[in-house]
């Protein structure tokens, strides 16, 4: 491992909790929907007023089939939205390549995956998407989903800070604070920092220029042509980078995502985009701690996570610095050296590297964002296994924009509930009893996501619609579907892009694994909440299991990797295990 690797770890992380900590004092006041986050009356009336526009009561609470009744209902909304918009495209303004309509099964599977906060994308962005459908129904749906998420994680904390209460707060608040007081002021910031290191942002048609060295080339049996022109894509890019990030959505504007130039142009745009997949994740954990009144707790589920980033970063960018056997055997020299980083630079930037495109991987894929800087295709096997894991823990590690934290509170609760039968005293955890009832929605919340990727993977393997968009034979094929479905189940929308996914098989299948990943997950962490929240809220007593020291920490990680490791482990060895062993043989 480089120490020019372990450097950028260390001065990321630094930066990432220097953030965090103010950011999540921020996160716990708009939490707080008794009072304005910014003490402003003005601000109060602007709020409510929307509130009385949409017909809305703002101080009228709900349970949690209340709540998750108005979540499904606003996602179903915006799924017939995004699909409408891209039927229509061609009819509709901001369309100067005068792009077609996209075809229905895409359309389908683009409309749930952005509103499944998967931003899985079948398609290239610059060759389908019109400005105004990029605008309006993706980057829109960029905000809602994340506001969904961050919604979905007030409700559960508030059900454990709660003193035997019937609601676990307002859907339609909650998601409007989300958008209105921390994904849009956060985006614009970022936004105008991506324009000023080179992200484009403009209504303009492609431009074509005059290349400064034009290029000749021949096809078989056919005369030599010069190109001495070079098509460039314009589009409003920064507004969609900066939400896609700080969302943990990953739907890039161009097919090349954070690779391309106009999405990521420099070394410090590239740090830059690192932070914001993590930094709302990372305040989130502190922000939990704030809420329920014990900052301690917060940080140790924010350490439970670092710990295991670490350890996953570090694995994969030593496997990336491994010399590739099939090159070394043609003679091909990828030792370090003054003019080249050494190791696998199959499908990663010049401009970044290995050390910057590893910890991007790491970063992405434990987030559940899917941007990338780099093919995913071309790691390693054992350097592309560390993303398929970090995606099939539940894409806990940090995650998604809230749903990184409910899913680690999730898992936090079924720690506390084996070490319970261990001790034999009835689990609980900040005070709250754990029932029959929760273990049941545990166990619903924690299995729908391997089912959903097993059964996905099993079905595209065997049918002959899933193995004809296979590009490679034998073990590296069968990972690209296993990525397939542990990306769209897991919200994450990365992919080992060998796979020809957009075909009416995968885009319906997919969909679904999107959508049932997102929403069958949400519903029974709702009911966990509704159901703490009716619970009296104990005080500690001499026999309370501590949940903020160091022990609960690594008992925390174990269940984390158990639970990922035992539904995984005959689907690995299958792909990147077997596909490693063929190449090191």
């Amino acid at each position: 491992m480089s120490a020019a690797f372990l450097t950028l770890l260390g001065v990321f992380l630094l930066t990432l909790l220097a953030l965090a900590w103010p950011l999540s004092a921020w996160l716990a006041r708009v939490a707080d929907t008794t009072r304005p986050p910014t003490g402003s009356d003005l601000a109060a009336r602007a709020e409510r007023g929307l509130y009385r526009l949409a017909g809305i009561d703002a101080d009228e609470g709900m349970g949690w089939r209340g709540y998750a009744l108005a979540l499904l209902a606003f996602n179903g909304f915006g799924t017939v939205f995004v699909y409408s918009i891209q039927r229509l495209q061609y009819w509709l303004p901001f369309n100067p390549q005068r792009l077609a309509a996209v075809a229905a099964d895409s359309s389908f599977n683009t409309a749930v995956s952005f509103v499944a906060n998967t931003n899985w994308q079948g398609y290239a962005g610059e060759q389908t998407m019109s400005h105004f459908t990029q605008m309006v129904a993706l980057a829109g749906q960029n905000f809602f989903s994340a506001a969904t998420g961050i919604a979905v994680v007030f409700a559960l904390v508030r059900g454990f800070a709660a003193r035997s209460a019937t609601t676990i707060g307002n859907f339609w608040i909650d998601v409007t604070r989300a958008t209105l007081y921390v994904l849009l002021p956060l985006s614009l910031l970022l936004a105008v920092f991506l324009m000023g290191q080179g992200v484009i942002q403009n209504f303009d048609p492609d431009h074509a220029v005059t290349s400064r060295e034009p290029v000749t080339y021949q096809l078989p049996g056919a005369a030599a042509v010069t190109a001495t022109t070079q098509v460039l894509p314009m589009g409003p890019v920064a507004s969609q980078e900066a939400i896609k990030l700080l969302g943990t959505n990953g739907g890039g504007f161009f097919n090349a995502n954070s690779a391309h130039p106009y999405e990521n142009p420099t070394a410090l745009a590239n740090f830059a985009q690192m932070l914001a997949i993590f930094v709302i994740p990372a305040a989130l954990c502190l922000a939990f701690g704030r809420m329920v009144g014990d900052i301690r707790q917060g940080w140790a589920v924010l350490a439970a996570m670092t710990l295991v980033f670490v350890l996953a970063a570090c694995a994969l960018a030593a496997a990336e610095q491994q010399a590739h056997p099939a090159l070394a055997a043609l003679g091909v020299d990828q030792a370090a050296g003054a003019l080249q980083a050494g190791g696998n630079m199959e499908g990663k930037e010049t401009r970044f590297g290995i050390a910057a495109s590893s910890l991007f991987a790491a970063v992405t894929t434990a987030a559940s964002c899917g941007a990338v800087n780099a093919m995913h295709d071309s790691l390693m096997p054992l350097g592309g296994a560390v993303p398929l894991l970090l995606m099939q823990f539940g894409e806990v590690i940090f995650g998604g924009v809230g749903s990184g934290l409910y899913g680690m509170l999730v898992f936090a609760l079924l720690a506390v509930f084996i070490a319970g039968l261990m001790i034999g005293r009835t689990p609980e955890y900040l005070g709250k009893k754990i029932g029959p009832y929760e273990v049941k929605m545990l166990a619903l919340a924690i299995l729908v996501t391997p089912v959903l990727v097993l059964a996905g993977t099993a079905i595209a393997a065997s049918v002959p619609a899933g193995a004809g968009g296979v590009a490679n034979p034998g073990a590296h094929g069968f990972s690209e579907i296993l990525y397939a479905f542990s990306s769209a189940a897991n919200n994450n929308g990365s992919a080992f892009a060998g796979l020809s996914a957009n075909t009416p098989f995968y885009n319906t299948l997919l969909a679904l694994a999107m959508w049932f990943g997102r929403f069958a997950v949400i519903v029974p962490v709702l009911a966990i909440a509704g159901a703490l929240a009716a619970r009296q809220r104990l005080p500690a007593s001499s026999g309370t299991m501590p949940t903020h020291g160091p022990l609960f920490v690594l008992l925390l990680i174990g269940v984390v990797l158990l639970v990922g490791v035992l539904n995984y482990v005959p689907a690995l060895a299958l792909g990147p295990v077997i596909e490693h062993l063929q190449l090191f043989q």
